[in-house]
C-alpha cells in the first residue's frame, strides 16, 4: 500500500530541519530559452505555463512529497518510486513518459565516490522531475550549460545531457583506479615494498562498489535509448548523443572488470609470496633441526651421569667430543649442500 504524505506548510518541519526543498528550476520558452523557477512558482502551478520546465528538488524535504504526490500531476505510482529509499539504475517507460533511475559518484565533501548517489527522474516533452536526496554535480554541470546558453531544446535533450554529465563524473574516478591498480602492481614487484593486504582489500571493495551499480546503469541507459526513440522522446541527434554516454559507460564498466581481476590477481600473488616466505622460513627452521639432532643426541647420552661413560678420566675427553659434534656438524652440512638443500 501506498501511503502520500501530507502537503506541509513551507515554514513548518523543513524549515525546523533546514531542509530546503527546491533547488532549481527552469522553465523553457518555444524557442528554448530559459527563466529561472521558484518554489513559489511550482506550487502556484506558473511553472506549467511553460512549453516544458525542468525542476530538481530534495527527496529529504517532506514538502517536496507533497507537491510530487498531489501538485504535479504524477500517478502514485511514478511519485512513490522518486520518493522511494533505496533504488537500482533503472529505466522505464510509464504512460506518456520515462521513469529513471541513475547514480553518480558521490564526489562531495568527506565522502567515498563509491558511495554513489541516486539520481531519479520523470521525463515527459512538456516535464522533467529530477529528485536527489544527496547533492549530484551532474546537475550542476547541466545547469551550467543551460545558463552559458547551450540548453537542450527538448526535455529529452536534457535527459542526454544529465547522462553525459554523469559518465563525465564518472571517468575520472575509474581512471584514479585504474591509476592505483597499477601502482598496486609496481609495490608487489618491487621486493623492497611490503604492500599491506589491507589497502589491497579496500581497494577490492571500492571497485566492487562502483561495479555494482555501474552495470546496471548500463542496462537502464540501454533500455532508456531503445524505448526513448521509439517513443520520440528522443530525436536521431539526441539519440546519438545518448548512444554515446552507453558506449561510454559500457567501456567503463569494462574497465573496472579488468581492474577488478587485476586486484583478484594481485592478492593471490601476495599470497603465494607470503605463502612462500614462510615455507622458505619453515625450511630453514627444518635444516637446523636437522643439524643439531645429532648433537642433541650426543649430548643428551653423555649427559646422563651413569658409570661406565667414556672418557670420564681423561682430560682429553671434552676437546675429542667437541671435534667430532664439529666435524658431524661439517658432515650434514656438506651432505645438504650437496643435495641442494641449501
Amino acid at each position: 500500500m501506498i501511503i502520500e504524505p501530507a502537503l506541509v506548510n513551507p515554514t513548518a518541519e523543513d524549515d525546523l530541519l533546514g531542509v530546503d526543498p527546491f533547488i532549481f528550476g527552469y522553465g523553457f520558452a518555444a524557442d528554448g530559452a530559459p527563466t529561472r523557477l521558484t518554489w513559489e512558482d511550482l506550487i502556484s502551478g506558473k511553472a506549467a505555463e511553460y512549453p516544458r520546465y525542468w525542476v530538481h528538488l530534495n527527496r529529504l524535504s517532506k514538502q517536496a512529497h507533497g507537491w510530487i504526490f498531489r501538485k504535479s500531476g504524477l500517478d502514485r505510482v511514478v511519485a512513490h518510486a522518486l520518493v522511494q529509499e533505496e533504488t537500482r539504475p533503472r529505466s522505464q517507460h510509464h504512460g506518456r513518459g520515462f521513469l529513471i533511475n541513475l547514480r553518480a559518484v558521490n564526489q562531495n565533501e568527506g565522502a567515498d565516490p563509491e558511495d554513489m548517489v541516486a539520481l531519479r527522474m520523470w521525463a515527459s516533452d512538456t516535464v522533467l522531475i529530477t529528485v536527489r536526496a544527496r547533492p549530484v554535480q551532474a546537475t550542476r554541470d547541466v545547469e551550467a550549460w543551460i545558463l552559458a546558453g547551450d540548453a537542450p531544446n527538448s526535455n529529452g535533450g536534457l535527459v542526454a545531457a544529465l547522462a553525459s554529465a554523469l559518465t563525465n563524473r564518472m571517468e575520472p574516478e575509474v581512471a584514479n583506479l585504474d591509476s592505483r591498480a597499477d601502482t598496486f602492481e609496481d609495490q608487489v614487484l618491487d621486493p623492497d615494498v611490503r604492500m599491506p593486504r589491507a589497502e589491497l582489500a579496500e581497494f577490492r571493495r571500492t571497485v566492487l562498489g562502483l561495479r555494482r551499480y555501474l552495470v546496471p546503469q548500463r542496462e537502464a541507459l540501454s533500455q532508456l535509448l531503445r524505448e526513448g526513440s521509439a517513443d520520440g522522446l528522443f530525436p536521431e541527434s539526441i539519440a546519438l548523443q545518448l548512444r554515446e554516454s552507453v558506449d561510454r559507460v559500457t567501456r567503463l564498466a569494462e574497465d573496472l572488470d579488468a581492474i577488478r581481476e587485476r586486484s583478484v590477481v594481485l592478492q593471490e600473488q601476495i599470497m603465494e609470496e607470503r605463502t612462500d616466505l614462510t615455507n622458505q622460513r619453515l625450511f630453514v627452521l627444518s635444516l637446523l633441526s636437522a643439524v643439531f639432532l645429532p648433537i642433541s643426541f650426543v649430548t643428551g647420552l653423555f649427559g646422563v651421569n651413569l658409570g661406565g661413560m667414556p672418557g670420564i678420566n681423561s682430560p682429553m675427553a671434552f676437546a675429542i667430543l667437541s671435534l667430532v659434534l664439529l666435524g658431524t656438524t661439517g658432515l650434514m652440512l656438506a651432505i645438504f649442500r650437496w643435495r641442494r638443500w641449501m
